[in-house]
């Protein structure tokens, strides 16, 4: 294999093994938790360090995801005291973790490689130098299979505890009632997010896991209310990521984590504008119709009361009912030129009045608000 897509392989794993758990973070509103754990992790690695002085130790791990699961519960209990909001807390609690770690790593382990750029930005670069040597065969680079492993242990814990992520995410109290833990799976999706994190940064660096585990699964919100099919589009979203984000830097000689980061960023601001349900423009265009629609029900609402009583003249007259209405001439006529178009009012005698189908529409109306 060549290390092209040696690059675009790992990239497309790690993007994947991020986007999944990402899914329920983005559910649950803690998308923000993802910055915070990618960044604290590294005090874990520091600490398992000191204790094993070995780079390659699976400790490292162990304290990381440790770490990462101390971060979520200083976090939540902080905001239990109501004093801060957990925007806030996190906001606290990681610079402050985060802080430690680079301390402790330029004060006592300046000669260890612990490089604090390669832990924010990574550098996939390199991975294809990594090799992965079984009896003396050479089988690829090593990030290959240790992002594969991670994909596989994501994969293979969100399908076995589906039910149970599902109505946690939705609906903790109904998970409590069926006999769910929800602290129990809250902090195991946390450990699996912490697991996530050490496992990918060395190769795409912290920024990089925040951008593949929060960007595609929001890019996939967007577009489906359904949960299995989010979690399909966000490993997509994920996957061309990670294909894009290489074949962009190496025709333009930039970072490459950076090139698929911002490549997350885009995927996200095209679904954002031209998303059929939930996109920019639908909202602009619904907004429209709802405010067309708002100003012919109050009109056919003034016109359906005034229809057949005395002051109908005067209230429901084409040159007077702006000035009941409180309208300015021009939303006036183009209100009634649409209830026209749409046969939902006629003119009759300078008179504005509903038709059968004006009527129905001040009906349902009624039905709508009022019930019944």
């Amino acid at each position: 294999m060549s290390a092209a897509f040696e690059i675009q392989l790992i990239a497309v794993i790690i993007s994947v093994a991020c986007a999944l758990p990402g899914v329920f973070l983005v559910l649950r509103k803690m998308s923000m938790m993802s910055d915070s754990i990618t960044h604290t992790i590294l005090l874990g690695i520091v600490f398992a360090f000191f204790l094993t002085q070995d780079l390659g130790s699976p400790f490292l791990i162990v304290g990381a995801a440790l770490m990462g699961v101390i971060t979520v519960w200083l976090t939540e209990m902080l905001t239990k005291t109501r004093l801060v909001s957990e925007d806030s807390a996190i906001g606290i609690v990681f610079p402050l973790l985060f802080s430690i770690a680079i301390i402790l790593i330029t004060r006592y382990a300046g000669s260890v490689h612990l490089d604090t750029d390669s832990v924010l930005l990574g550098e996939l670069a390199f991975a294809p130098f990594d090799r992965m040597v079984v009896f003396g065969v050479d089988i690829g680079a090593k990030a290959i299979y240790t992002s594969g492993v991670l994909l596989l242990i994501n994969a293979a814990l969100i399908v076995l505890f589906f039910k149970e992520l599902k109505v946690v995410a939705f609906d903790p109290l109904l998970a409590a009632v069926m006999g769910f833990s929800p602290v129990i799976i809250h902090y195991g999706l946390m450990t699996l997010v912490s697991l996530t994190a050490v496992g990918a940064f060395e190769a795409v660096g912290s920024v990089l896991v925040v951008a593949f585990m929060i960007g595609p699964p929001m890019t996939a919100y967007l577009l489906t209310d359904d949960l299995k099919t989010m979690l399909l589009l966000s490993a997509l979203f994920g996957a061309i990521s990670g294909i894009l984000g290489y074949q962009a830097a190496h025709y333009t000689d930039v970072s490459i984590a950076g090139s698929m980061a911002v490549v997350t960023g885009l995927l996200f601001a095209l679904v954002f504008v031209f998303a059929p349900k939930r996109g920019l423009i639908s909202a602009i265009i619904r907004k429209k119709r709802n405010r067309k629609e708002y100003a012919e029900t109050t009109l056919l609402l003034h016109i359906c009361n005034h229809q057949n009583s005395p002051e109908k003249i005067q209230e429901n007259g084409i040159n007077t009912i702006a000035e009941h209405l409180h309208w300015d001439n021009k939303k006036l006529d183009k209100t009634i030129c649409s209830l026209l178009n749409d046969e939902k009012a006629i003119i009759d005698h300078a008179l504005i009045v509903a038709t059968p189908a004006g009527v129905q529409m001040v009906e349902e109306a009624k039905i709508k608000l009022f019930g019944g």
